[in-house]
């Protein structure tokens, strides 16, 4: 790999680091060297540190930006990404697929680090893997993470734990539901996966999602994190196939065409006991999706907004 996504994502916690008090945020070291950057546990956050984190998320292969969103009345602060070569960053990077679990700290890993550590089959479907002298994660979690779990990190990656940054946020903050926002591409992008899809044939991605009102705890927090995506995102891909390809699946992959759909996460995630893995996995996907064949010329489109549950869900 000629751009190293964990060196990209390095440089982009450098700078935030320099702005700390700015962004409402801050970073410290570890006993055994470790960095570690507080986005939204004990920090305030933000939007700008949102933005940061989930550029970091992306290895630095993405641009987000934060605009206004409307369905029918309802206007809503929303966030915007675009990216080119879209399996590198969002499945290489961005996709929240590595369990950390030392003691009583647990989180979902997302971020270039995944891409030394190589620990999830994914990565041998889609034939990603970094080379980095550091090591970058963003860890979705409502607890600061210990030495304990830098070391696993570093051993994991093939470096030592000086070499380790970990940035946190909890899902309730507003830094954490800004970077959740920033994953319509991704999602889409994992659901062609699953549907069987040369993702390597994508070619550029842009998506757009809402951001989720603060929430008063975590377990609220995934509820209307997961609702802006499911019912308020859109996405936008450009692809090398054929049409008859793209019309074979297009129906299959919005959140619409999922048995779970047409429910306040929230409620679906109680019903299943809080198992995530009860839910329909094909449930996780953009509410809109359009699918331009470069080859022909020709777009698909599916899917649909659903801003009632949208309004329910965020305004109450």
């Amino acid at each position: 790999m000629s751009v190293s996504l964990n060196r990209l994502a390095s440089e982009i916690l450098d700078r935030m680091t320099g702005k700390a008090s700015v962004l409402g945020i801050s970073v410290s070291m570890l006993a055994n060297g470790a960095r570690v950057a507080d986005l939204g546990v004990k920090t305030p956050g933000g939007l700008l540190a949102g933005k940061g984190l989930a550029e970091i998320c992306l290895g630095g292969l993405g641009e987000v930006a934060l605009l206004p969103l409307s369905y029918g009345d309802l206007t809503l602060p929303g966030v915007s990404v675009a990216i080119d070569g879209p399996v590198l960053a969002c499945l290489g990077s961005q996709y929240a697929g590595w369990k950390i679990q030392r003691g009583k700290f647990f989180a979902m890993g997302s971020g270039p680090a995944r891409a030394l550590a190589r620990t999830e089959e994914l990565y041998a479907k889609i034939g990603v893997k970094d080379e980095a002298d550091v090591a970058v994660l963003v860890l979705e979690s409502g607890r600061l993470p210990n030495e304990e779990v830098a070391d696993y990190v570093a051993e994991k990656c093939g470096i030592q734990p000086g070499r380790v940054s970990l940035a946190v946020a909890a899902t309730r903050s507003l830094a954490g539901g800004v970077q959740i926002a920033a994953r319509s591409v991704e999602t889409a992008m994992h659901k062609l996966l699953e549907l069987g899809f040369d993702v390597a044939r994508v070619l550029s991605g842009f998506g757009t999602c809402p951001i989720a009102t603060q929430a008063v705890d975590d377990l609220a927090a995934i509820g209307r994190t997961n609702d802006c995506v499911l019912y308020g995102s859109e996405v936008f891909l450009t692809v090398s196939a054929t049409d008859a390809e793209i019309e074979g699946l297009i129906e299959r992959v919005p959140s619409s065409s999922s048995r779970d759909y047409g429910q306040l996460f929230g409620d679906l995630f109680k019903r299943y006991d809080g198992d995530f893995y009860k839910i329909d996995p094909f449930l996780f996907s953009p509410a809109k999706i359009a699918i331009t064949n470069a080859a022909s010329g020709r777009t698909f489109r599916s899917g649909r907004f659903n801003g009632e549950l949208l309004r329910t869900s965020l305004l109450g």
